[in-house]
């Protein structure tokens, strides 16, 4: 099958290159344009309680779906002082003629704008869009704001952290492009030693990139998909793109010394044999990839739809474009030589299979399984200790605090941190609803029992309910609200009732002193659940820790389907691919300890903050909630894809043998260096990610380095001889009735050579 495709490639290599040569000049104009169809946000889903609170207050009261905070300071007034607050609201004047904003609530109208300290008064401006629709009109309403004599201000809220995101998100891509490109470009020549055979994976790597963008625009006009995957697409793309044409094109030269010069028989070689070992490797990449489709999150879901895509291209193209490309350049592959010392010695030694048993990986693996078990207690001893930093984990949704100090919606964060506390930011926002008038003199008596059991928790700070706003019409409020609105309006007075309730909802807000994500404030949200209200009132919490608690749970909770779908599809593909039952379990026990980890390496720097000023970020006391689900599901198929490559090698040399030791100790030292090498590859790509200031990039770069790192060097060329030395012909069990249950060897077996 794969000696098919090889010879294929050869016969039909400029009609090939001609085809993804039109596919790069057709995928311009979509690459162009491709940020038009992505969204920010995606981290929700309406079957969680928050999301279904704020849906019943947008439809029953009119809560609007975002809003937009502008922060005033003055060097001169306080912010109570009435000079102040004419001043805000002559700032906002032409705001109000816009035409998505729905209302606007002045410190004038509301005391609780205006901190204590005088130093800061805020505004809030609704807005008929959600937030990751409205951080479009960020720069109208910029334009739209008046500048007064004494005040500034800044702006923040939801609309303008999603705008930061992607301003962030392009600028992070932009430099991590520059800074990959280049040092990959150094690693191969390294690796290689010639400037040809350096360049041909680089351009692979960025072709296959320029096809998936394409595919992603394409897609984005029939689905939703993220901001981030851009970043994603990158990252994977170029890494993975380059590790397959690092293998197909070191066999490829391998096959050019052994047989001669014979382009054509190499090319057919090398996609037969590290052809096979591509496909089969995309395809465990690719399901575990896959586990990220059955989230219930649009963030997710769309970084599985583009890493699947990402993950077929890298594959396709290694398997035509790559193999034509080498048609054509031929025994000019290793043209334009750097001269490296040995180099020349050292290529021509292993490209022509010469004294496999005694070159230094060789000598690592027999050291190894000589002593297995005294290598084996204490690699795993250092892999378990990494990873025990991850038992402490603290998972959570990020804030304002994972961009960077200097944009508008990280210094409005900070101001209301500051002056007002965390719990500003977020309050609790509690939908009530009644199939009865909400004013009816039972609903009010349940309500004021309500706000008086909140106001009664010393972890809140302040209530804000039909029952007690308006100032001194708290006094009176309850004869006011039994009368009803016609009665307040018949009265002449503005309570501002209509922000909070309609006849038969209304909004009830609990604020704090902590911020969203801290500890106690999940409490006190489960007590606020288990709270019952009297009478025919039902209630839903929803607000910035609701929101936290809800998507934690429900992601965590498709978690474990996930894992257990891509666990077993992988299994049964390895079980394919090496006919064996056992070494598919290996490498997942393998993967485990790799993925585990880095794990531990991510809670030991970002949540409890080592080396922050090294990595240049804001420790936040938490990981990312979708971090470790992503992190498995990317490296679940990236670190078995250093194992496919491995264990093909040492497939073939027990077929041809049936040594076990000498199988896995020429094995490594065929796939040992190359193996290294397209780790490293994957390691400069992915680290040129650190560079980002949107954390949530910079630790998802980090991780997979550290990951592919450990795996690359630790698992493969410790733990995975050590434990084939110890299984001995176990590695290759297969029971018979389910060997012959095994599609035909046949299909991916080498041609004869």
């Amino acid at each position: 099958m794969f000696a098919g495709i090889g010879r294929f490639a050869y016969r039909r290599r400029w009609f090939i290159v001609s085809a993804w040569a039109l596919l790069l000049l057709a995928a311009i104009p979509a690459i162009l344009n491709i940020e038009d169809v992505l969204k920010v946000g995606g981290f929700s889903s309406p079957e969680i309680e928050s999301a279904r609170a704020r849906a019943a207050l947008e439809r029953d009261i009119g809560l609007a779906p975002s809003q937009m905070v502008v922060l005033y300071q003055s060097k001169t007034l306080r912010g109570d002082d009435p000079r102040f607050l004419d001043q805000v609201e002559a700032s906002l004047a032409s705001v109000r003629d816009l035409p998505l904003v729905t209302d606007v609530l002045l410190p004038s109208e509301d005391a609780g704008l205006i901190a204590r300290s005088g130093r800061l008064t805020y505004a809030l401006v609704g807005l008929d869009e959600p937030p990751e629709d409205a951080q479009r009109q960020v720069e109208p309403f910029r334009a739209a704001m008046i500048d007064q004599p004494d005040l500034t201000y800044t702006l923040g809220g939801a609309p303008v952290f999603y705008a930061d995101i992607e301003t962030v998100s392009q600028r992070d891509l932009r430099r991590a492009e520059l800074i990959a490109f280049p040092f990959a470009l150094i690693a191969l020549l390294v690796v290689f030693g010639s400037v040809v055979a350096a360049v041909v994976p680089l351009l692979v790597g960025g072709l296959s990139v320029a096809v998936v963008l394409a595919g992603l625009y394409g897609i984005g006009h029939v689905t939703d998909l993220s901001i981030f995957v851009l970043n994603l697409a990158s990252m994977l793309g170029l890494g993975l793109s380059v590790d397959y044409s690092l293998f197909v094109s070191s066999r490829f030269r391998e096959e050019l010394a052994a047989n001669g010069g014979d382009v054509p028989r190499a090319v057919e070689r090398s996609v037969a044999m590290a052809g096979k070992a591509v496909f089969f490797s995309g395809l465990t990449v690719l399901i575990g990839l896959s586990g990220l489709l059955f989230f219930s999150f649009m963030f997710l879901r769309s970084v599985g739809i583009a890493g699947t895509l990402v993950v077929a291209i890298a594959t396709v193209a290694a398997l035509t474009l790559l193999p034509a490309t080498l048609a054509i350049i031929g025994t000019r592959i290793d043209r334009y030589r750097l001269p490296w010392p040995g180099r020349r010695r050292a290529a021509a030694r292993a490209h022509a299979g010469i004294d496999h048993h005694d070159g230094n990986w060789a000598r690592l693996a027999r050291a190894v399984m000589r002593h297995p078990v005294l290598v084996l207690v204490p690699t795993l001893a250092l892999l378990l200790t990494l990873g025990l930093p991850f038992l402490n984990v603290n998972v959570s949704s990020p804030d304002g605090r994972i961009l960077p100090p200097d944009l508008a919606s990280r210094q409005g964060f900070d101001l209301l941190s500051d002056e007002f506390g965390a719990g500003e930011i977020s309050p609790f926002l509690i939908a009530v609803s009644s199939p009865s008038s909400i004013y009816s003199a039972e609903n009010v008596a349940a309500l004021q029992a309500l706000t008086t059991a909140l106001e009664a928790d010393p972890r809140i700070v302040r209530v804000q309910s039909i029952v007690n706003y308006g100032g001194d019409l708290a006094g009176e409020s309850g004869a006011v609200v039994l009368a009803g609105r016609r009665a307040l309006e018949r009265l002449g007075v503005d309570t501002g009732l209509d922000r909070l309730s309609s006849d038969r909802a209304t909004a009830v807000l609990a604020y704090t002193g902590a911020a969203a994500n801290d500890p106690s404030n999940k409490d006190l949200l489960s007590d606020i659940r288990d709270m019952r209200p009297a009478g025919d009132l039902s209630m839903l919490v929803d607000g910035g820790t609701a929101e936290i608690v809800d998507v934690v749970d429900l992601m965590y909770r498709d978690f474990p389907r996930a894992i257990v779908l891509v666990v077993v599809a992988t299994y049964l593909v390895l079980m394919i691919l090496f006919r064996s039952v056992i070494l598919p379990l290996k490498a997942i026990l393998m993967n485990t300890l790799s993925i585990l980890a880095s794990y531990g390496a991510l809670v030991f720097i970002f949540q409890e903050g080592h080396f922050a000023s090294v990595f240049r970020f804001t420790p936040l006391g938490f990981v990312e909630a979708s971090l470790p689900v992503i992190m498995f599901c990317v490296l679940f198929g990236l670190s078995m894809d250093y194992e496919v490559f491995l264990l093909s090698r040492v497939r073939e040399e027990w077929d041809r043998t049936g040594d076990n030791v000498q199988s896995v100790a020429i094995g490594l030292e065929r796939s040992g260096r190359i193996i290294t090498s397209a780790a490293l590859i994957v390691v400069v790509v992915t680290s040129s990610f650190i560079s980002a200031d949107v954390i949530l990039i910079k630790t998802l770069g980090l991780g997979i380095a550290i990951a592919v790192f450990l795996d690359a060097t630790i698992v493969r060329a410790l733990l995975v001889p050590a434990t084939m030395r110890l299984l001995g012909h176990w590695n290759w069990w297969m029971p018979t009735r389910l060997g012959r249950l095994l599609p035909d060897r046949n299909l991916i077996e080498e041609p004869a050579p």
